[in-house]
């Protein structure tokens, strides 16, 4: 069984929700991994954080990993908007849940091992991989009108 066959998502009539979401994850990782190594070069400890989490190479091998699932559900639920608008609420809500619970993991990390730059690398790096994602997503999904749909749904 191959990992096409896992992740074997419908597609929907424009949007392949697997191939986008491979896209979009490996982005936002990329986006995310360069400000995460530029602000450990910038405060003296190169790859400090990378260590400080497993090693640049299994920090790496994860972190892209979760970032290619995280965009291919992100993917699927807007997809899903499509059929059914109220979906996107329900994205809207994960979404800032996730984001709060991320913060409490970095509040986390910087107590235990990182130190206080761990907000910025950490936390303004997944920041800097949201806005990053939204302008991707918006250009290929009229976000806005389908939040507008799910409102009129009610």
């Amino acid at each position: 069984m191959t990992i096409a066959n896992v992740l074997s998502l419908p597609a929907t009539s424009l949007h392949d929700t697997r191939r986008e979401g491979v896209k979009l994850g490996v982005i936002v990782a990329t986006v995310i991994w360069c400000w995460i190594a530029v602000v450990d070069a910038v405060v003296g400890q190169p790859f400090h954080t990378f260590t400080m989490l497993g090693g640049v190479l299994a920090f790496t091998v994860v972190h892209y990993a979760l970032n290619v699932t995280y965009a291919i559900v992100l993917l699927s639920a807007i997809h899903g908007a499509e059929r059914t608008p109220s979906l996107i609420i329900g994205l809207l809500f994960w979404l800032i849940t996730f984001q709060g619970g991320f913060a409490m993991f970095t509040n986390l990390l910087a107590e235990a091992r990182l130190g206080p730059e761990a907000w910025i690398a950490i936390f303004g790096g997944n920041i800097i991989g949201l806005v990053t994602a939204f302008v991707l997503l918006s250009r290929k999904h009229p976000l806005a009108s389908y939040v507008k749909r799910a409102e009129d749904e009610n």
